[in-house]
């Protein structure tokens, strides 16, 4: 891939909220700076996302210095939210199967978005990503950990794919709802120059000068149906994946990483594949989270 390079980034500092594009970010061992620290839970301390809210959406969430956020909802003034200092309440909170140690967030942002979503929801903050989140053993060396994403410190996809699967969906059945973004697929790493789904095999891949490991395929949800400008849900991108992109249970786009070292990303940085994975063993990838 002599071609290869990263062509933007992309964080989101409250999980399931809009993300943001930035020019370059740091790779920390968890993810992306300043990616998912932050998190909404309901009243049972369950972690909340655009599976069931979509209008999360429509959320906007501007960094502070020092970890603190600018978080805007329709309809309401923002709020600045400092990162909870000591002595501020502490929760153990869900997200999937994992329980995580947490801390509580402004009361009064959290009232706000309880008020646009409709239902009580408090602001977390994760308060020590080397320590309280490991990622999923099947896929990681022990000690390795994950912010509050999904259940990888990082996502890449690439745009020769999403021209492939665009091309797929204008021959289906629902055309009209194409092409799309790729925002729908909320990636931390977008990359160009590669050809259709040859991120299927990468194995080990090189930023600049920071390293991944490729962990498993992502498998794709209903959030991917989800416009990220208006919050309203189609078919797309799930109706095609399940016909040409269904590994076992999983409907796939992208791949999910795990940093093996750290240093700072950029666009327009080159990407080079460092190792790939024999044909017969990228099926084995899709994995279960």
């Amino acid at each position: 891939m002599p071609n290869a390079e990263l062509t933007s980034l992309h964080v989101y500092p409250v999980k399931g909220t809009r993300g943001l594009t930035l020019p370059e970010a740091t790779v920390e061992p968890w993810g992306l700076a300043g990616d998912r620290r932050w998190m909404l839970v309901d009243a049972e301390d369950r972690c909340i996302t655009q599976r069931g809210f979509p209008t999360l959406a429509l959320i906007s969430v501007t960094p502070l210095p020092g970890g603190g956020l600018r978080l805007a909802v329709p309809g309401q003034d923002p709020w600045e939210v400092p990162v909870p200092g000591p002595g501020a309440p502490a929760a153990t909170v869900e997200i999937w199967k994992d329980k995580v140690r947490a801390v509580l967030g402004d009361a009064a942002a959290s009232a706000g978005v309880s008020s646009f979503l409709g239902r009580e929801v408090r602001l977390v903050h994760l308060a020590d990503p080397a320590r309280d989140r490991l990622v999923d053993q099947e896929f990681a060396a022990p000690g390795e950990t994950v912010s509050f994403a999904d259940g990888y410190p990082l996502l890449v996809t690439t745009t020769g794919s999403l021209d492939a699967l665009n091309a797929l969906i204008a021959e289906g059945d629902h055309a009209a709802e194409g092409p799309l973004p790729m925002e729908r697929f909320r990636p931390n790493l977008v990359v160009s120059g590669t050809g259709a789904w040859d991120e299927d095999a990468w194995a080990r891949v090189a930023v600049g000068e920071v390293t991944f490991k490729v962990a498993k395929m992502c498998g794709r949800c209903v959030v991917t149906t989800t416009d990220q400008r208006t919050a309203e849900r189609g078919r797309e991108p799930l109706r095609t994946l399940s016909r040409h992109r269904r590994f076992g249970s999983q409907l796939v786009f992208g791949q999910n990483l795990i940093p093996e070292s750290t240093g700072t990303v950029r666009a327009g940085d080159p990407v080079t594949v460092l190792a790939r994975r024999p044909v017969a063993a990228v099926s084995a990838t899709a994995g279960t989270r």
